[in-house]
């Protein structure tokens, strides 16, 4: 369908300024009426967020009794906790004890406690933590234990330490302690070290290689600024720790410069002065870097390296390269390799099975392919539904769970922590209300909640049109699932009412509104997409003029119908130029239309299966949002038709446009 034809009905553009178009549909979640409390609460919200400490404390007793107390009492007193007192900290855990900002506030005292090196008091204080999620705390808690008693906790503190992203006064302090007694390798910090390097973090490096020796840390930061230079000087070879240096720089290069770091590797130098590991692990970064660009001899050069020796990333990434290329026996060489715990992420299980299925050169190969699938083959996402395809299983909506007793919503609706929460997003403090509303159902209690009180918070959340945390509640589901509340439908009449009048998927549309905004009206993005359907004003107004949607002004994006019907029309806009490849046409849609032209493939390049193409998008979230619309929209489509669906036949393939086929839309924005 062309885009002249879209919305061609001048009483669908005239309807969408008209009182009665948002009659039709569910009505729009209002907030509460604002109170005199209200407007201190989120005065002291803004003074934190300011670090203004007068202006909280002068405040503090306007909001005593108000239903949002403890947040206004936490700010207060975390404004100034490193000049509080154990008395006055202790009288506030106990004042709010059992809430959300008791722990908070907790997790802060643990670690000026950790920091201060007061340990008879976080030894106090550290069993009741409940949320224990802090990776910092943790390892503050196992440097308290190795000087306590002597314990082993090099390896904990080794995986918490090469595990935070950037530098940690917490596991940094443990690591030292375990690296002067002895328990902890030097090696360890090399590696965090050369983890700095490869994420674009020097001051990760520096902070680990200055635990081994101060004097080091100079020329760190000398290799990060230049590589080049480095391997080039004549006199490397006689400094100091010259092996791991030279690794470090090796994996600047193969950061900034893929092609100078494969020629310096294939120098005898380096072959012979780096060990096996070292060169793997370079040979890991340059891999990783031509995958992401989707070279296509990507795979060769992990060939290089010794899967024993590549990080989960690299691992990944050998994955990816090895999917596109057809090389299903490097599939089970590098997902063999992953550590346990990554291996277990259904997308790896899943391409585990295939890749037994595509080689099946041994006689149990589809046994062990369909144990596999069998281990994940659900509705629950992407990897789980195509398993459940491989199994022969359409996918289908689940038998509804027991209905809900008045005892059950009676719970949800007197829980303190989940009343304050919601009280907290109808205020105008989402964030907040998020972070209490995730601690109630996940952490208050050892294991979160059990599934019917799941449900039962889900409900509570729906009833109260807080889509987000209604749909977020009910995934955490362990046993039952209930795909109505998973996978609502809030003004449904106006969304199948514009997607049938342009020829669109009511299903495609609902399942990137969930993945978009979560069907939050207010949603904005940090980059400054708004509404239900994320829009950027830019593409606002192009898709305004091309829909011809007359006097449209940009602060109209926010209303419900205005913004359903230009996301629509751009995202049949965006279906049309791709072909009707929703894959596609996602990734355009995140992502926008110039980056999935360009991940589609030239001339000559291969049609690939679209869950790998989709696995191989090298941005982190459009890979991710890709397979969750794709997953999301199945799903949907058989709460909406009722009949048995399939995620495969979405997808089809992928590559380049076909020959002699001009792209009608290019200055899709």
């Amino acid at each position: 369908m062309q885009f002249q034809a879209i919305l061609t009905s001048i009483a669908l553009v005239a309807g969408l300024m008209l009182p009665h178009a948002s009659a039709v549909a569910a009505p729009k979640a209002k907030p509460r009426p604002q109170t005199v409390d209200d407007a201190v609460i989120l005065d002291m919200n803004q003074a934190f967020k300011k670090g203004d400490r007068k202006r909280l404390s002068a405040l503090l007793p306007q909001v005593q009794g108000h239903v949002l107390e403890p947040w206004g009492a936490y700010w207060e007193l975390a404004a100034r906790l490193d000049e509080a007192g154990p008395t006055e900290i202790r009288a506030f855990l106990s004042r709010y004890a059992g809430t959300y900002q008791e722990d908070r506030l907790r997790n802060d005292w643990l670690l000026l406690l950790g920091k201060r090196r007061d340990w008879a008091t976080f030894a106090a204080e550290y069993p009741k933590f409940r949320m224990n999620d802090d990776r910092a705390v943790r390892c503050y808690a196992l440097l308290n234990e190795a000087q306590t008693s002597g314990a082993d906790v090099a390896a904990q503190v080794q995986d918490l330490w090469l595990a935070q992203k950037d530098t940690d006064e917490g596991c940094a302090a443990a690591a030292a302690q375990q690296l002067e007694a002895g328990k902890l390798k030097p090696h360890a910090a090399w590696l965090r070290a050369r983890l700095g390097f490869e994420n674009e973090r020097p001051r990760v490096a520096a902070q680990a290689v200055g635990l081994l020796n101060d004097d080091w840390v100079t020329s760190v930061n000398a290799i990060y600024a230049n590589p080049v230079r480095f391997l080039d000087d004549k006199i490397t070879a006689l400094r100091p720790r010259t092996k791991e240096l030279v690794t470090l720089a090796l994996i600047r290069l193969a950061s900034t410069d893929t092609t100078a770091a494969m020629d310096e590797m294939n120098k005898v130098r380096w072959r012979t002065q780096l060990t096996q590991e070292e060169r793997s692990w370079v040979w890991g970064v340059i891999g990783k870097r031509a995958a992401r660009r989707l070279q296509d001899g990507a795979i060769n050069q992990f060939a290089h390296a010794q899967d024993q020796y590549l990080n989960g990333d690299h691992l990944t990434w050998k994955v990816r390269a090895a999917l596109r290329a057809g090389a299903w026996q490097e599939v089970l060489n590098a997902t063999a390799a992953m550590p346990d715990a990554q291996r277990q992420d259904p997308a790896w299980i899943y391409w585990r099975g295939r890749a037994l299925l595509a080689l099946a050169g041994k006689p149990d190969a589809p046994a062990q392919a369909r144990a596999l699938f069998e281990s994940i083959a659900s509705p629950r996402g992407f990897y789980e539904q195509l398993a459940q395809e491989e199994l022969g299983r359409p996918i289908t909506v689940p038998p509804k769970p027991e209905p809900l007793t008045a005892a059950e919503k009676e719970a949800a609706q007197a829980n303190p922590g989940l009343r304050r929460a919601l009280y907290a997003i109808q205020a105008g403090l989402r964030a907040e209300g998020v972070r209490e509303w995730n601690y109630t159902v996940g952490a208050h209690q050892r294991g979160g909640l059990s599934d019917r009180e799941l449900l039962a918070a889900a409900q509570l959340a729906c009833d109260q049109q807080v889509w987000d945390r209604c749909i977020n509640t009910s995934e955490r589901t362990r046993t039952v699932i209930d795909f109505e509340q998973r996978f609502p439908m809030p003004f449904k009449s106006a969304v199948v009412q514009r997607a049938g009048q342009i020829e669109l998927d009511p299903a495609y549309v609902y399942g990137l509104i969930r993945q978009e905004s979560r069907f939050i009206m207010d949603a904005q993005s940090s980059v400054g997409a708004s509404g239900l359907m994320q829009v950027m004003p830019a593409t606002a107004r192009w898709t305004a003029k091309r829909i011809g949607l007359a006097d449209f002004k940009p602060h109209q994006i926010t209303d419900r119908d205005t913004n359903i019907a230009i996301g629509t029309g751009y995202l049949k806009l965006v279906l049309d130029s791709f072909d009707g490849s929703m894959p596609l046409a996602a990734a355009a849609y995140n992502a926008g239309p110039s980056r999935s032209r360009a991940w589609r493939g030239q001339d000559g390049d291969p049609m690939l299966e679209a869950a790998i193409w989709a696995e191989n998008v090298p941005f982190n979230e459009t890979r991710d949002y890709v397979k969750k619309v794709l997953s999301n929209t199945t799903n949907y489509a058989a709460l909406i038709t009722g009949r048995p669906q399939s995620l495969k036949a979405r997808l089809g393939q992928v590559g380049p446009q076909r020959p002699g086929k001009s792209d009608a839309y290019e200055d899709l924005p």
